[in-house]
């Protein structure tokens, strides 16, 4: 990995933000709270035993469900701090610290998912984002799903993302407003995108 960039995530948050995000869904599973709405829908779409790369793993609450699911799951997060956590939080999941515009094949895969949630895309390094795309499908296996999930009121839009994954080949499959598959609207405050690589 070369030098930490400056991604809007670094540049938005400090480190006792960035410690208590590692913590965030530690307390929310404490109190009773669903985490895996995202793994389930991922699960549900992928065939049994599928390669899925979390990209933006953060402290691994995906990787870790999609592997206890049955998966082959790396997870990556150009935050060195948020994989510390996570390591501790799911010892059981494969979490490496990674910049996503540095994706390349030699990550593992090529994988059959890519999941890319938490408004990751609209955390990335101002102009960075078709450059991660790009990395993106070079580890995405024939005709495999990328999977992003982002607020709408982010710098980095809908129809940028759009823009960027045509431009990569991609094919916009469902668009929901939720991970629970609520329909997706002109006033929808989220986006769940699916698209299909090429054969």
């Amino acid at each position: 990995m070369g030098e930490q960039r400056s991604t809007r995530w670094f540049v938005e948050r400090d480190e006792v933000q960035r410690r208590a995000y590692a913590r965030r869904f530690v307390d929310i599973t404490a109190k009773g709270g669903d985490i895996d709405g995202e793994a389930r829908l991922i699960d549900a779409m992928a065939a049994p035993g599928s390669t899925i790369l979390d990209a933006g793993c953060g402290a691994g609450r995906i990787t870790a469900a999609l592997t206890a699911r049955g998966h082959q799951v790396i997870g990556v997060d150009a935050d060195p701090l948020l994989i510390e956590a996570g390591r501790d939080q799911h010892p059981a999941a494969d979490l490496r610290v990674l910049d996503l515009v540095d994706l390349t094949p030699e990550v593992g895969g090529p994988f059959d998912v890519i999941v890319c949630t938490g408004n990751v895309m609209t955390y990335a390094e101002p102009g960075t984002e078709p450059a991660i795309l790009t990395a993106m499908a070079t580890v995405l296996a024939p005709h495999g799903r990328a999977v992003f999930g982002f607020h709408t009121d982010r710098d980095y839009t809908v129809a940028d993302l759009d823009r960027d994954g045509t431009a990569v080949g991609w094919r916009l499959e469902h668009r929901w407003g939720t991970w629970n598959l609520d329909p997706y609207t002109d006033s929808s405050d989220w986006a769940v995108s699916t698209f299909r690589g090429p054969a």
